[in-house]
């Protein structure tokens, strides 16, 4: 037993009824987008091509297996949130509980990633990947920013070479089609 159990043994009085567990909504809601994002990525599935002749897993294989995890993880999280359990606040001593949420660094980190998303395309993963890792790495505090810049761009040229040489899947280069 612990000492939180005791304490909460002790705030109730032979005879009582233990007060009702509050219902944490906000694990519906996460179970509810897990549910829309497995069902959406099994139907998308099902309008994949066959992909190539000699290849044993099927393309749509994978987005069978995630969007099915996605909803099985949907299920046994409303079942969870049903019963009453609730996940214990984080007891590290790296985390402050007193804190609130940095909403500055969340709207900052929301901004990369938009901006990765609405760029990719235009000037391709091995920029938008090193603007990303520098983006990323300033918004949560880090100053340097050449130095940001630098490794972001050995590692997403690099993967961009292991995905697109490594294992054959064309990832867009963007303004520098032909360069890489």
């Amino acid at each position: 037993m612990s000492a939180a159990d005791d304490a909460g043994r002790a705030a109730t009085a032979p005879g009582e009824d233990a007060p009702a567990p509050t219902v944490d909504r906000a694990q519906y809601g996460l179970a509810a987008v897990l549910a829309v994002v497995g069902v959406g990525t099994v139907v998308d599935s099902a309008g994949l091509g066959p992909g190539f002749a000699d290849q044993v897993v099927r393309p749509a294989a994978f987005g069978y297996v995630i969007g099915s995890a996605l909803v099985v993880l949907a299920v046994l999280l409303v079942v969870a949130t049903a019963r009453g359990d609730r996940a214990e606040g984080e007891a590290g001593e790296d985390v402050d509980l007193d804190q609130g949420t940095d909403w500055r660094t969340l709207a900052g980190l929301a901004g990369v990633l938009v901006a990765t998303i609405a760029l990719l395309d235009v000037l391709g993963w091995a920029i938008v990947g090193a603007l990303l890792f520098a983006g990323a790495a300033t918004v949560l505090g880090n100053r340097h920013w050449l130095r940001n810049l630098l490794i972001g761009a050995v590692m997403s040229v690099g993967s961009w070479y292991g995905f697109y040489v490594g294992l054959g899947i064309p990832i867009p280069a963007g303004v520098l089609d032909g360069i890489l």
